[in-house]
């Protein structure tokens, strides 16, 4: 048969031949509201048991148990933390510390707890709720670490792609740059030939063409200049010559 989490807790029953006092009564009382599942009710009676004897050891169990069974697991926790150990024997420290791990395992406290399953277990070896607890809690923790590291493997590899993308990206902006570079050398370059084929394409001029053209053309400069000086000589048609 499979065995299902136990999460059972221990309460201590007053015998109705305990004598009269008010904190047995009100504990018995508080016994009674229990076992009606009236948990509040339970409650109640026992912190008023606990302003009667705030060191009273069943009490403080009790309360921790009400407050348990309402999901108030900071309180209960707060109650079984209150508890002196001291004085106590080995079975009932076994109870307080399984209540404890009970408590801490409903807040998600799965390491602290475990630490108290393994403390009941060392004052009652056999207490087998203890063990099949202890087992649950330790099985959940491997699985939130295996959870823990698929995430951070996850994001490991993210931040890997990211800058694996941000790389390739650098690296096509260096090509880009270095492809536009190339291009623009090699348009300076065919700029340069060009400019260089043109200057080769123009005709060459030999030494003695070149004097003969200089000659020409200070002989035409020196023809023009005779005219001038010709037309200068004559009187201006029309004008009067005056002999001072």
């Amino acid at each position: 048969m499979k065995r299902i989490l136990l999460f059972g807790i221990t309460i201590f029953l007053i015998n109705n031949n305990l004598n009269a006092q008010s904190e047995h009564k009100l504990i018995r009382r508080g016994n009674k509201a229990f076992e009606k599942n009236d948990y509040l009710e339970s409650e109640v009676q026992y912190r008023q048991a606990l302003e009667k004897n705030k060191h009273s050891f069943k009490a403080n169990f009790n309360l921790a148990d009400a407050l348990y069974k309402q999901n108030k697991h900071e309180e209960s926790l707060s109650a079984i933390d209150g508890i002196n150990l001291s004085g106590l024997s080995d079975l009932e420290k076994s109870m307080v510390y399984y209540n404890k791990g009970n408590a801490l395992f409903k807040q998600k406290k799965l390491k602290e707890s475990i630490e108290a399953y393994k403390k009941a277990i060392k004052y009652n070896p056999d207490d087998m709720d203890a063990k099949y607890n202890l087992s649950l809690a330790l099985r959940m923790m491997q699985q939130q670490q295996q959870q823990n590291n698929q995430q951070n493997n996850k994001q490991d590899n993210k931040d890997n792609k990211d800058k694996k993308d941000n790389k390739e990206d650098q690296n096509k902006d260096k090509k880009d740059k270095n492809d536009n570079d190339k291009k623009n050398d090699q348009q300076q370059n065919q700029d340069q030939n060009k400019e260089d084929k043109q200057q080769q394409q123009q005709p060459k001029i030999s030494k003695e063409d070149a004097e003969r053209m200089l000659q020409a053309l200070q002989q035409r400069e020196k023809e023009i200049q005779d005219k001038i000086k010709k037309k200068q000589a004559k009187p201006v048609s029309g004008a009067t010559i005056k002999n001072w």
